[in-house]
């Protein structure tokens, strides 16, 4: 119910935006042009560019956070994001106008428009917010709940509900599966009765809501419980972290008559996902008219260099672990994958991966695309092929997986590997694992696009540089 009130508030004053645009507008066209006996096709010309207003007038205020919640926003917050609103709206009408040479668009009717909308816009939330803060003094839209639990869990509900509920909350009472309790009181409010009286408490007190925050020891008591709402017609809500887990997103979805909690470790937005997916084909695709004369010169260059085939595939373990072959130049001797173990010794770096600097399996030529890092354009074929993308933490060998020795380093799998990432640009292979790890989980746990694209930026220079290539 607590989201409802904040849904009503939302659509309340998105119809109070669109009838004092409807005003503003007719308003300022009278005033230019008269309330009465005006040329209809001059009126119809300007009517046509009302769906445009409506557009950019209430994208920019959902954009400019002006349609925020009263609880968290002061009335000149509110000033200055319909401020902003209204002048990067007609800003963009304006040039729409100009372009597209509308001459039939009268500028005083604009710009009267301009001045009446930017004031009633104001006005909308002078209104909503005097209304928000009378309702909350009054305590007529508090949402009334009782809570099953007087553990940790239902106190700090009880905190979190009184600090974010947008319209307040009333913590009638609370119920504890314990007899001794009842009586007693949890942050001011008393413990009503025991989970065999909630029928009772229902048909006693005006109730909203029912939160369910007991301890998974208790959870046989929810079926009783649910009983009791679903008679009453009272909503349950049962708190989901019965396992006390820390994960990034919580959801419910349901398959068929089937519930199903989701816990997700790592939030990922699907539709950014999809956009990184649009951004790296683009990329690649644009760059290869460019890359392949490069990628021909290299590939001459190794054939002649040692014998063998051009290109080296290896094993590596990618997204939700699943194996892929990745692609480079090959930049070794034929069958020196197979000396590796005889070499283990001599390595040099710390952690399950294996770093040698003057590593005597490396080939002329591959000692110089490892350090110009001409080695790693195969794997854009990779990302074409959707197993890569041009971000994210490094593929790394079945022989480095098998050695990793903490749970928590395979979190690196929740994402697509990549071909750079937060380590390329910090050291590369002059940093210890632990730091190359931390790297990774960091770009986990913070992703976005603009993320990616400022390693991209910062990826150029540091290969051109050669630091840290081996």
């Amino acid at each position: 119910m607590f989201e409802d009130r904040s849904k009503e508030f939302d659509r309340a004053l998105l119809m109070l935006d669109i009838t004092s645009i409807l005003i503003a507008f007719f308003a300022s066209y009278g005033f230019r042009f008269g309330f009465s006996g005006y040329d209809r096709g001059n009126f119809y010309e300007h009517i046509s560019i009302l769906p445009m207003i409506f557009a950019l007038i209430l994208f920019h205020l959902s954009y400019f956070n002006a349609y925020v919640s009263p609880r968290r926003m002061r009335m000149v917050d509110y000033v200055w994001a319909v401020s902003k609103s209204v002048a990067a709206a007609m800003t963009a009408i304006l040039g729409v106008i100009f372009f597209l040479k509308l001459n039939f668009v009268s500028r005083v009717v604009i710009i009267n428009f301009t001045g009446l909308i930017l004031a009633m816009l104001i006005l909308d939330r002078v209104f909503i917010v005097s209304y928000f803060r009378r309702s909350l003094n009054r305590g007529e839209y508090f949402l009334k709940v009782l809570i099953i639990g007087t553990g940790n869990r239902a106190i700090h509900l009880s905190r979190v509900l009184r600090e974010k509920v947008e319209w307040g909350v009333d913590i009638v009472g609370y119920i504890d599966p314990k007899l001794d309790l009842v009586g007693s009181e949890v942050l001011g409010v008393p413990v009503l009765g025991t989970v065999e009286d909630i029928s009772s408490i229902l048909k006693q007190y005006v109730i909203d809501e029912v939160l369910l925050a007991i301890p998974r020891t208790l959870i046989g008591d929810v079926e009783s419980i649910a009983h009791a709402c679903e008679e009453e017609g009272i909503k349950l809500r049962i708190m989901a972290d019965l396992y006390d887990l820390e994960v990034a997103r919580v959801s419910l979805m349901q398959l068929d008559a089937i519930p199903l909690l989701t816990l997700e470790p790592v939030a990922l937005d699907e539709g950014k996902l999809f956009l990184k997916r649009l951004i790296d084909v683009a990329a690649v695709t644009l760059s290869m008219p460019v890359l392949l004369p490069l990628m021909g010169c290299v590939a001459l260059a190794i054939k002649f260099d040692s014998p063998g085939p051009v290109f080296f595939l290896q094993d590596r373990v990618g997204l939700k672990k699943r194996q892929f072959k990745m692609i480079k130049f090959r930049s070794m001797y034929v069958g020196s994958e197979g000396k590796l173990k005889e070499l283990e010794h001599l390595n040099e770096a710390q952690g399950p991966i294996f770093k040698m600097t003057n590593d005597p399996r490396v080939t002329r030529v591959g000692r110089f695309i490892r350090r110009t890092s001409l080695d790693e354009i195969p794997q854009l074929l990779n990302v074409l092929g959707g197993s890569m993308s041009l971000v994210g933490p490094r593929p790394m060998s079945v022989r480095d997986v098998n050695l990793f020795d903490r749970g928590i380093q395979r979190k690196r799998f929740s994402v697509k590997p990549g071909i750079t990432c937060l380590w390329q640009i910090s050291g590369r292979s002059n940093l210890p694992f632990s730091k190359w790890l931390e790297f990774d989980l960091e770009y986990i746990e913070k992703w976005s696009l603009t993320l990616d694209f400022k390693i991209l930026l910062k990826t150029v220079p540091v290969v051109l540089r050669g630091n840290g290539a081996v």
